[in-house]
C-alpha cells in the first residue's frame, strides 16, 4: 500500500518525540544522587576510571625500590619482583649474560662457568611486553636490496611476554612483574639435558622447584643489572645421589648470576677473523656476499684506545684492569701478578703502553667476584674441581668487544694431591687421552684443560727432581715457572686467543738443553699450547722448565688484534707474516690428541721441540732410567706407598704421551694456511717425509710394541699400593691391574695408525708426495708385533698386543656401515695378506706351554676369518 507525504511526516514527528523522550529519562537517570559515607552527593556525568585499575605507585607502595638500567621493585614481605621498563627501551638491544656463581661438577654447573651471552629486544604488543632474542649471526649490506628480506626464514626468539600491570602514559613507564624473568629458565637453559644413551643410573636433577627457587640478590647499576638466583631441583627419591659435594640428592641448588646489559655506545670497530691467526670469534654470514667465502667472523678483543694516538707507543685511555681475589694463597699472588704484566710486552709491540693492570682485591671490598664491572683472577679449592685453570670472557654478539672476563684457578692442581684417579689410569684398561685431558664443552663454551695438564707436568718434574737429588729451591723454582706458564695461558684467552697446539716446534732438543740459549725465552712459539714439561736427560744441561714469558707468536696475535690501524691493508701486512716458522698456528680444531682426527702431527698436546721424535724418545729413555730409582726415593719411612704408587703412574703417562705424539708421523701430512701468493715455497698439504715415517715406525716397534716395552724392575710392583680409606676397595681388588694397563696405552697407539683415516690418508696421500706406501707400513707394522719372537716362546705382554692387533685386523676386514665400507678396499686386502703372514710366522708351534696355547688361539681365530672370505 502506497504512504502519502504528509503522512509520511507525521509519522517522522511521532518518532522524533518518542526518541527524546528516551534521551531525557536516560539523562535523568544519570543525573540521580548518589549519597556518601559522610551524606553528599556526586552526580556522576562523565565516564569513570575503572575502580580495579591501578595505579604504579599504588602496585609498588609495599616494595623497595632499586633503581638502575630497568627499576627493580622488590616487595618487602614476600620478596617478590617487578621491573620497569621505560618507553625510551621499547625496540632497543640489549645484551644478556649469565654465569654460575655456584653449583656441583655432577650437574654440569660449577663456580665461574660462563653461560651464553645474546642480544635481545624489548618488544610492546598491545598490553604485552615482550624479551625477543635476536638473531646475531647473518649480515646484509644496507645497499643492498637484499636487505629488505633480511628476516627471511630465521626465528628469533620469544624469551618470554608479560602483561604490563600499570603505565604511566606522562612519564612513559610500563610496570612488569619479573620473577618470570628470573624464577625460570626463561633466559638461559640451567638443567642439563638428558643424553641419548645415558644411563638410567646416572647423576640427574629433579624438576625446577617454584616454592624453594629465589632470588637472592639484586644489583643494579646505570649500565647494567645483576640478578642471583638460587635454582632448586628437587625430586622425592634418587638413584645416583653424585659424589659428597652434593649434600642432598634429591634437592641441588644451582646459583645463576644472570646479567642485563645496555648496548655498549662507543666507537669500538669490529675486526674479523683471519684463518692464519687464532681468536675466538662470532661467526657471522655476509647474506649480500658472492664470495666462497662470505664470512664477517668478528674476533673477540677488548676496546683499547690510545690516549695520544700520535704516539707509537702510549697508554691506553682505559686498560685491562685484573683483580686478584682475596681468595687467592698469599704466597701466590707476586708471582700471578708477574704473569700477567708479561702480556704488556706483547702490547707494546702493538704500540700500547701498559695496557695490563693488576690490583688486590681488599679484604673489605663491598664488591664480588661475580660483579661483571670486575676482571678477576679467582681462586677455590673444589672437592671435585672441573677445571685447572679457565679463562673465560664474554662479548657483544654485535661487535666481538670483550666486555669482562675471569679466571678460575683450582688449588688442588698446584699441589701434591691428586684429584682425580683417572689421571694415572688406576683401571688401565679403559686409558683415554681424552679422559685424562678433557675439553668440557657446554652453551658453546670450551673449558681448557690446560690444568690437568700442567698438573700432570708439575708431579712429572717433581718426581724427575727428587729421583736426581735436586735442592729445594730448585724444586720451588719449577713449581713457580709452572704455576706463571699457566697464568699467562688463561691471560691469553681472555685477551681472545684461543689455543695453539702447533707452537711447539719453536727450539730444537739440543737448544732446549742449553741453558744460557733458552733462558728468559718463552720455550715454544706461543704459551697457549699444552706442551710437555722441559725436563733434560742430562741433569746438568738443564735450564727452564716451564716458559716464563710469553712467546713470538702471541706478540704477532695480540699486534694483529689490538694495532690501530686505519684499512685493511694494515693488517693484511700483518697476518702475512703467518709463514715464518715461529708464527706458526693450529688449534683444537686441528689437533690430534684424538686418534683419526686431524693430519698434521706438529699439531699436538704433551709435545716439545721441532723434532718431536727425538724429544720422545729422549722423555721415554728418561722415564726408563726414572723408574729405577723411584722405589728408593719414594718410600718414605713411616709413610704408606701412595708417593711411590703416584710417581709409577706419572712415569707411565709420561711415557704414554710420548708414544702416542710419535705415532702421529705415520700417515701424516703438514698444513700450511698461507694465502695465495703470500709464500710461493708453500704448500697447504705435504706429506711427513719417508724418512720420518720410518723413524716413527722404528721408535714404536723399540718403544711401544717390543717384549720389553714399558717395562719396570720387577721389585716395584710388589709396592705400588694405594692408600686404604675407609671402604675405598669396594669398586674392585686392589692390586694393579700391569697387563691391563700396558695394553691400554699400546691401544691407544694403534687406535691411530690403524684408524680408518689414517690409513686412507696414508694411500690418498700416495698422490700427492707420500713415500711410505700402505703395503710397507702394514709389512712394517706386522713385523714390530710379531716377527722377533715368532719362532719361540712369548710373553704375556706381547701375547696380549698379539691377539688385540689381529682381531683389530680381522675388524678392518669384516667392518662396513650402511653407506659403505668404513675402511678402503686397500686396507681390507693388507689386513688380509698380513692375517695369512701372521698364521705362516707362528706355524711352528714353538715355546712354552702358554704361548703353544697363544699361537693356536691366534690361528683359530684366522682361519675363521679366511675360511668365511672363501
Amino acid at each position: 500500500m502506497k504512504i502519502s507525504s504528509s503522512k509520511n511526516k507525521l509519522i517522522i514527528l511521532s518518532l522524533a518525540f518518542a526518541l527524546g523522550l528516551g534521551i531525557q529519562n536516560a539523562d535523568a537517570q544519570r543525573k540521580k544522587k548518589k549519597k556518601s559515607k559522610k551524606g553528599d552527593t556526586e552526580q556522576i556525568d562523565t565516564p569513570k576510571k575503572d575502580s580495579k585499575e591501578k595505579s604504579i605507585e599504588d602496585l609498588t607502595k609495599k616494595s623497595k625500590k632499586i633503581e638502575g638500567l630497568f627499576t627493580v621493585y622488590r616487595d618487602t614481605i614476600d620478596g617478590s619482583t617487578q621491573m620497569l621498563i621505560k618507553k625510551d627501551q621499547i625496540g632497543k638491544e640489549f645484551i644478556y649474560f649469565s654465569q654460575i656463581s655456584d653449583g656441583v661438577l655432577e650437574a654440569g654447573a660449577f663456580r665461574g662457568s660462563y653461560m651464553n651471552n645474546k642480544v635481545f629486544k624489548i618488544e610492546k604488543h598491545f598490553n604485552k611486553i615482550e624479551f625477543v632474542t635476536q638473531n646475531a649471526s647473518f649480515y646484509f649490506d644496507e645497499s643492498s636490496a637484499l636487505s629488505k628480506a633480511s628476516n627471511a626464514n630465521i626465528s628469533e626468539g620469544i624469551m618470554a611476554s608479560l602483561k604490563i600491570e600499570a603505565q604511566d602514559d606522562e612519564k612513559g613507564f610500563y610496570l612488569i612483574k619479573s620473577d618470570n624473568l628470573f624464577l625460570k629458565e626463561t633466559f638461559e637453559q640451567i638443567k642439563m639435558p638428558n643424553f641419548p644413551g645415558q644411563s638410567p643410573f646416572s647423576f640427574k636433577v629433579g624438576s625446577l622447584s617454584k616454592e624453594k627457587t629465589k632470588i637472592k640478590t639484586i644489583k643494579n647499576y646505570p649500565e647494567n643489572l645483576n640478578i642471583n638466583t638460587h635454582y632448586v631441583y628437587s625430586k622425592p627419591n634418587v638413584l645416583n645421589g653424585g659424589s659428597s659435594a652434593v649434600t642432598d640428592g634429591r634437592n641441588v641448588t644451582i646459583k645463576v648470576e644472570h646479567s642485563l646489559i645496555a648496548m655498549p655506545e662507543n666507537d669500538y670497530e669490529p675486526r674479523f677473523d683471519d684463518p692464519r691467526i687464532g681468536y675466538f670469534f662470532t661467526q657471522v654470514t655476509d647474506m649480500t656476499s658472492a664470495s666462497a667465502t662470505p664470512y664477517r667472523d668478528l674476533i673477540h678483543r677488548w676496546s683499547l684506545v690510545k690516549k695520544d694516538p700520535n704516539l707509537a707507543l702510549s697508554e691506553p685511555v682505559t686498560p685491562i684492569t685484573w683483580w686478584i681475589e682475596n681468595t687467592t694463597p698469599v704466597e701466590f699472588r707476586e708471582t700471578i701478578k708477574e704473569a700477567v704484566l708479561e702480556w704488556n710486552h706483547s702490547f707494546e709491540k702493538a704500540g700500547f703502553k701498559n695496557a695490563m693492570v693488576v690490583k688486590v682485591q681488599p679484604d673489605d671490598a663491598d664488591w664480588d667476584a661475580g660483579d661483571i664491572r670486575y676482571n678477576v683472577l679467582r681462586w677455590t679449592s673444589s672437592p671435585r674441581p672441573p677445571f685447572g685453570g679457565y679463562g673465560p670472557s664474554f662479548v657483544n654478539p654485535r661487535t666481538g668487544e670483550i666486555l669482562g672476563a675471569d679466571i678460575m684457578l683450582e688449588y688442588v692442581y698446584h699441589t701434591n694431591r691428586v684429584m682425580y684417579d683417572r689421571l694415572f689410569n688406576l683401571s688401565a684398561s679403559s686409558y683415554s687421552e681424552e679422559e685424562n685431558y678433557p675439553t668440557m664443552v657446554k652453551n658453546k663454551h670450551m673449558y681448557c684443560s690446560y690444568g690437568h695438564v700442567m698438573q700432570e707436568n708439575s708431579l712429572f718434574g717433581q718426581a724427575a727432581l727428587t729421583a736426581f737429588g735436586a735442592s729445594d729451591n730448585e724444586m720451588e723454582g719449577m713449581k713457580k715457572e709452572a704455576m706463571k706458564e699457566l697464568i699467562m695461558h688463561e691471560v691469553g684467552h681472555t685477551l681472545g686467543l684461543n689455543h695453539n697446539m702447533k707452537a711447539s716446534q719453536l727450539f730444537s732438543p739440543e737448544e732446549l738443553s742449553n741453558p744460557e740459549l733458552i733462558k728468559g725465552k718463552c720455550l715454544t712459539g706461543s704459551v697457549m699450547d699444552y706442551t710437555a714439561i722441559n725436563v733434560t736427560n742430562d741433569p746438568t744441561k738443564q735450564g727452564a722448565y716451564f716458559s716464563t714469558t710469553v712467546g713470538p707468536y702471541d706478540d704477532w696475535a695480540i699486534q694483529f688484534g689490538y694495532t690501530p690501524v686505519t684499512s685493511q691493508n694494515e693488517l693484511e701486512k700483518i697476518a702475512s707474516q703467518s709463514h715464518r716458522p715461529e708464527l706458526i698456528f693450529g688449534n683444537d680444531a686441528d689437533d690430534m690428541r684424538s686418534p683419526g682426527k686431524a693430519i698434521d702431527p706438529r699439531v699436538m698436546i704433551g709435545d716439545m721441540s721441532n723434532d718431536q721424535i727425538t724429544y720422545s724418545i729422549n722423555r721415554i729413555e728418561l722415564v726408563n732410567e726414572m723408574m729405577n730409582k723411584i722405589k728408593l726415593k719414594f718410600s718414605r719411612k713411616g709413610a704408606s706407598y701412595q708417593e711411590l704408587r703416584q710417581a709409577f703412574y706419572i712415569l707411565r703417562g709420561q711415557y704414554a704421551s710420548a708414544g702416542n705424539v710419535i705415532s702421529r708421523f705415520i700417515g701424516g701430512v703438514y698444513v700450511d694456511r698461507s694465502m695465495v701468493g703470500q709464500d710461493p715455497n708453500a704448500k697447504p698439504f705435504t706429506p711427513v717425509s719417508y724418512e720420518d715415517q720410518k723413524r716413527a715406525m722404528n721408535a714404536l716397534k723399540k718403544h711401544v710394541f717390543a717384549p720389553d716395552a714399558y717395562s719396570a724392575p720387577n721389585d716395584l710392583y710388589n709396592y705400588i699400593a694405594m692408600q686404604r680409606r675407609g671402604y675405598n676397595f669396594f669398586g674392585g681388588p686392589e692390586d694393579p691391574k700391569i697387563h691391563d694397563l700396558t695394553l691400554g696405552l699400546q691401544k691407544r697407539v694403534l687406535d691411530h695408525i690403524l684408524h680408518p683415516n689414517t690409513l686412507q690418508r696414508i694411500t690418498d696421500s700416495e698422490l700427492y708426495g707420500n713415500k711410505y706406501v700402505l703395503s710397507e707400513y702394514m709389512t712394517d707394522l706386522n713385523n714390530a708385533i710379531f716377527q722377533v719372537d715368532a719362532a719361540g716362546s712369548i710373553n704375556t705382554f706381547r701375547q696380549n698386543l698379539q691377539l688385540e692387533y689381529t682381531k683389530r685386523l680381522i675388524n678392518i676386514i669384516a667392518s662396513n656401515t650402511p653407506r659403505g665400507p668404513k675402511y678402503t678396499y686397500a686396507s681390507k686386502s693388507m689386513a688380509l695378506y698380513n692375517l695369512k703372514r701372521i698364521r705362516s710366522m707362528i706355524s711352528n708351534g714353538s715355546g712354552d706351554k702358554l704361548s703353544k696355547a697363544h699361537k693356536d688361539h691366534l690361528r683359530t681365530l684366522i682361519n675363521n676369518v679366511v675360511e668365511d672370505i672363501k
